[in-house]
């Protein structure tokens, strides 16, 4: 009987053993920290240069979530492909995003586009919506704003939502089906 308790006890240290190795493994590191400090007042300006309209919903998102959080001025300098979005011979078909910049605008971001890439787009600035402002040069207006201070930001847009999936497409998170 006492070798079977011994055994058993034996058992159940080298099950702990592994089992805390194993959760060393999982989690070497131990638990993320918390720390939700406030933000100073930060003016910024993002570097939009998309070849896809479609892509300012991320940047709609990006805008949004920084501004709840960080006080200050926020600039857009349109300078890609995404700028035809903004003419207003497109409004009906970019109309969901166009309105949701007007939003941004509404709220105190400026939209400002690079004269540059509306004139080789084929635009003018007559052709664009009135809540876009034609400056010289994206490029330009970017080095301009970062020599008054404003942080420069080139969001790429890559969403995070359902990135969890990626690597466990079972993940309870997942709004996709595996």
């Amino acid at each position: 009987m006492r070798a079977h308790f011994a055994c058993f006890a034996l058992t159940i240290l080298l099950c702990g053993s592994a089992f805390a190795a194993q959760s060393r493994y999982l989690e070497p590191y131990g638990t993320a920290k918390k720390d939700m400090h406030p933000y100073p007042t930060i003016n910024r300006v993002y570097d939009v240069n998309y070849y896809k309209p479609q892509e300012l919903n991320a940047l709609y998102n990006f805008i949004t979530n920084v501004n709840k959080v960080v006080p200050g001025k926020t600039v857009v300098v349109l300078h890609g492909a995404e700028i035809r979005a903004f003419a207003k011979e497109n409004y009906l078909k970019y109309q969901a995003i166009v309105d949701e910049m007007a939003d941004l605008s509404r709220h105190g971001v400026e939209f400002r586009m690079c004269n540059n890439a509306m004139h080789a787009a084929g635009f003018r600035a007559r052709d664009m919506d009135g809540f876009i402002t034609v400056i010289p040069a994206g490029f330009a207006e970017i080095i301009y704003l970062e020599s008054k201070g404003y942080a420069y930001i080139n969001p790429l847009p890559t969403p995070v939502k359902d990135s969890r999936c990626l690597d466990n497409p079972r993940a309870s998170v997942c709004t996709h089906g595996a």
